[in-house]
């Protein structure tokens, strides 16, 4: 027994808790343990299990068959003599072998967990690496006289037998060399395993010929050289060069090469600017010639192109390039210097291309990459919302590629002050990412796990983080004087000498490229930079490459129109008829909520009648006529399927199962396809997602819902960056639709207003549209021009909230039908004396009118006009001015719900005054009519709201 009694004394403190827990995981599912201690339990004899059995309370159970084997081709740094116990040893001997093969495969463990710990990452050498106790084998009994004894560890690290000398010569060099690796917070099995057996034996020592060193060295050639050439040329001009992290660039082409080699034909790439122009040249292959120019002034695009242009730094670009005899087309996306906004907008291009191909399940045809800076990956919440959408239905798309081009710095913030966790990329852990964290002055090291990331990605469909520790060479910007603030850094970083020399001198020293050739590589390349310098000073764009591709067909919205042109935006009574008759459709045996039958019994009425469509069915109809004409619909949202107020109901769930059912995919065989997805609880992230989705596909309508209007606050970077400004900055059009709940029902500051200003502070130049509409119909034609159109404009809608069941907010299927179109302006529709006997004119937009027209009828009022201004911009002039020009005798007032200062009010003021002074009429000017000028949207008071509501429509009406 006493052999026994040695394994009960490992069994004490942490280890007891450790290996009881363990073992019994291990009795009840023998695949949810670390391989290695799945093979340890297998091969333990009774006496040895029954102490475990014991410490863990697990009750027996028979011993599982198999266990984990290592991959074949796994290279060992050695292999130890001995062999396993066998029965006719002595049972003491027994024992004690086992007790050290847990002891042993407890710190194999450890390393694994926690070796990152101790890896050589800094290439400044200013990180003090602390030595840590589990990674020391005295934690786990083993003094300096047992290092040279085998230990039967059963094939982990592809060993048989090891001592502890031979483990710790393995699982040093594999975690804690020029590569950290974090891995072991994944809960799936054979990811982790996946992981060990690529990376344990540290096979990057061995990895690459001559010609793959050559390779490496030709690209940090390129990336170097070009820097170099700029700092020269271009002397004190920002550039936001990669100097310090040059190994972005061999880690980016070999993310690409392992992929292409694999499947891919997409690739969207995101980053700041950091190195940006740098991955343009020498990556996405932007000629030399044209950054150059750009440089001297030369605009980015041909002189008849309208825009208003960018800084050199946030432009993109795309190109086809051959790796491996597969084409394949890269593209690098425009980004502001909201450095990580451009994320998710690279997720939602990529899912948008993937669905545009059909590759709905694999997801492998195109993929994402994402640059980041440490402290943007750190400190910007939009990083784990895009994260956070990696592998939810709606969203995902099979994993995205992210590198850290790791500063050690933001402008001038160190790692202390610019992120809690250990390393920058903790976040990633949330969503069992592994994270390879690796020395930027060890190309191949750099290179090897850039391989393995892309790898990863395509086995598993999952993001993957490649961390590439190096430094920032010169200051924030080339202008910028960092020892201010850095000067020991920066004292360290003016004696380091450039990633390629060292690698250059490192493969002169080993043989594989001698030092004449390496200079030889970059003569040529720096001989190449000149040549495109001298034929940058002729350069002049000829083309812009913005409506090619799937956006062939398509063109610029004409300037200098006074009113955009109307749209064909009718539909047949007979394809109106066949989408109502789905919408109230439901298999047989589909057990529908009791509520939501009689909502859809109210739609077939109103199908079958002709009247009394509401908002909801009009929106419905809009999407399916669209689906009928062949154009994919997508909306996503928080409880878009359902609806915020329970209006919507586009996924019906059976009340016995919960199966689902989609009325709008079951109108007809051929029809395109409706997608709805209840999103995470994120605006920034789903908003930019849905944005990079509409930038990618011209033809679906794409349509983003805040639960209230101002939850979009919280995208905001998303609408002021892109959505508003994209296509005069980046030449990017979009069709995407905000819906935006908006109205005051008195429910206080939150829930009234979409803050509508907001919006049209940003209208100009026919950016976009925004509309606040009152009818089912003009929404249903809203939403369809925006296909309809031979140009794509997002389009901002303030939704409302009680006109969703207000029983005057009602349409009459002709108003769908054929010879009926989109109002931007809605004249007096309820008069009752003549236009010049009428004494004052209103005009509003959405929700309001309903209430003044309530309150003129309740009055008897029969000398006010009301005007409905249904779209704010572009500012309807023409059809105001024929809406206005019969009331010649009248005053012109302006009403809204929201306060002076908020809502429409000081877009619209001198708008509307200028189209009255066209006019031949008494008016000159508009009044006001509204809430006064307030800090909050709204009351929280009811009874204040009341008050409030009923004044400024006494005061619109002059009651």
């Amino acid at each position: 027994m006493a052999g026994v009694d040695i394994l009960a004394s490992a069994m004490t403190g942490a280890n007891a808790a450790f290996l009881a827990d363990l073992y019994a995981r291990w009795v009840e599912k023998p695949d949810s343990v670390d391989p290695s201690f799945a093979e340890l339990f297998a091969a333990l004899n009774d006496d040895a299990r029954a102490v475990l059995t014991d410490a863990s309370g697990a009750s027996w159970a028979p011993r599982p068959r198999g266990g984990f084997a290592p991959a074949p081709d796994a290279p060992p740094l050695g292999r130890g003599k001995g062999a396993a116990p066998t029965a006719a040893a002595d049972p003491e001997a027994i024992r004690a072998a086992q007790l050290d093969s847990i002891r042993a495969l407890m710190l194999i463990r450890s390393y694994r967990v926690r070796g990152h710990l101790e890896a050589q990452l800094d290439p400044l050498g200013l990180q003090q690496v602390k030595p840590h106790p589990e990674l020391d084998p005295a934690a786990y009994g083993f003094t300096e006289a047992d290092w040279d004894r085998p230990i039967f560890i059963n094939g982990v690290l592809g060993l048989d037998t090891a001592t502890i000398r031979e483990i710790m010569e393995v699982v040093r060099a594999t975690y804690c060399g020029p590569i950290g690796v974090e891995f072991m917070h994944i809960q799936a099995p054979d990811q982790k395993a996946w992981i060990q057996e690529r990376m344990e034996g540290a096979p990057w020592t061995r990895a690459f010929d001559g010609q793959a060193k050559r390779a490496i060295l030709g690209q940090l050639t390129e990336a170097e050289g070009f820097e170099a050439f700029l700092a020269r040329k271009y002397v004190s001009t920002k550039r936001f060069g990669l100097e310090g992290g040059e190994s972005t660039i061999p880690a980016v082409q070999t993310v690409i090469e392992a992929v292409a080699r694999d499947g891919v034909e997409e690739i969207a790439i995101g980053m700041a600017h950091r190195g940006r122009l740098n991955v343009l040249v020498n990556v996405v292959k932007k000629p030399f010639t044209q950054v150059f120019a750009e440089f001297q002034g030369v605009a980015a695009n041909p002189d008849d192109v309208q825009g208003s242009g960018d800084v050199k730094y946030h432009l993109g670009t795309s190109t086809d390039v051959e790796i491996g005899g597969r084409t394949v087309h890269l593209s690098l996306q425009p980004n502001p210097s909201h450095l990580e906004a451009v994320d998710p907008v690279v997720v939602g291009k990529v899912r948008a291309r993937q669905d545009m191909r059909g590759d709905t399940k694999r997801r492998r045809s195109v993929m994402g990459i994402l640059l980041h800076g440490d402290a943007a990956f750190a400190g910007q919440g939009v990083v784990y919302e895009t994260m956070a959408m990696s592998q939810l239905i709606g969203y995902r798309t099979g994993g995205t590629v992210h590198i850290v081009t790791n500063n050690q710095i933001g402008f001038t913030t160190m790692p202390a002050h610019a992120y809690s966790g250990l390393y920058c990329t903790d976040i990633a852990k949330a969503v069992q990412a592994p994270i390879w964290h690796v020395n930027g002055d060890d190309p191949e090291a750099v290179v090897f796990a850039a391989r393995l990331c892309a790898e990863f990605r395509q086995a598993f469909a999952t993001d993957a983080v490649l961390d590439i520790v190096c430094y920032r060479r010169y200051g924030h910007n080339e202008t910028d004087e960092p020892a201010f603030t850095q000067p020991i850094m920066y004292k360290r970083i003016r004696e380091m000498r450039t990633t390629r020399t060292l690698y250059a001198e490192r493969l002169a020293k080993e043989g594989s490229v001698p030092a004449d050739e390496a200079k030889a590589v970059l003569d040529a390349f720096n001989a190449k930079m000149d040549e495109a310098f001298e034929a940058s000073r002729a350069f002049r764009p000829n083309k812009a490459d913005w409506l090619e591709g799937h956006w062939a067909g398509l063109k610029a919205a004409t300037e200098g129109e006074n009113e955009e042109r109307l749209h064909a935006t009718a539909v047949p009574l007979d394809a109106l008829r066949q989408v109502g008759a789905a919408l109230a459709r439901v298999p047989e045996g589909f057990g529908v909520n009791p509520k939501i039958a009689r909502q859809l019994e109210a739609k077939k009425q109103a199908i079958e009648s002709g009247e009394g469509i509401d908002w909801a069915t009009g929106e419905a109809l809009g999407f399916g006529t669209l689906l009928l004409d062949g154009h994919r619909v997508r909306l996503s949202g928080e409880d878009v399927q359902r609806g915020t107020f329970s209006q919507r109901h586009a996924v019906l769930v059976d009340q016995s199962n919960q199966a689902e059912y989609v009325p709008l995919n079951n109108i007809r065989e051929g029809q395109a396809r409706f997608e709805v997805f209840n999103s995470l609880l994120s605006e920034f992230g789903v908003l930019g997602l849905e944005y990079g989705y509409s930038l990618a596909d011209p033809h679906t309508l794409v349509l983003w819902e805040g639960q209230f209007g101002d939850f979009a606050n919280g995208a905001q970077v998303i609408i002021d960056q892109f959505i508003a400004s994209g296509e005069a900055k980046w030449l990017r059009m979009s069709g995407l639709v905000l819906l935006l709940p908006h109205g005051y029902e008195g429910q206080g500051p939150e829930h009234s207003s979409a803050r509508l200003e907001r919006y049209l502070q940003m209208c100009a130049e026919r950016n976009m549209r925004v509309c606040n509409l009152t009818t089912p119909a003009n929404y249903f034609h809203a939403l369809r021009r925006q296909l309809k159109a031979n140009y794509r404009k997002p389009l901002v809608l303030m939704t409302p909230k009680s006109l969703l069941r207000h029983k005057l907010a009602v349409s009459s299927l002709a108003d769908f039908g054929p010879d009926s179109a989109f109002q931007r302006v809605i004249p007096e529709i309820d008069a009752t004396v003549p236009e010049a006997e009428v004494k004052r004119v209103v005009l509003c937009s959405g929700k309001v009118y309903y209430d003044l027209l309530q309150a003129r009828r309740d009055a008897g009022v029969k000398d006010v006009a009301i005007i409905r201004m249904e779209q704010l911009h572009p500012f309807p002039k023409e059809g105001l001015g024929n809406a206005l020009a019969p009331y010649t005798n009248a005053e012109v007032v302006w009403c809204q719900e929201e306060p002076e200062n908020m809502g429409a009010w000081t877009f619209v003021d001198r708008r509307i005054e200028g189209v009255l002074k066209a006019l031949d009429i008494k008016a000159k000017r508009p009044e006001y009519a509204g809430r006064e000028a307030a800090a909050s949207p709204a009351t929280g008071l009811a009874k204040v709201h009341g008050q409030q509501q009923e004044s400024l429509v006494r005061e619109a009406l002059a009651l």
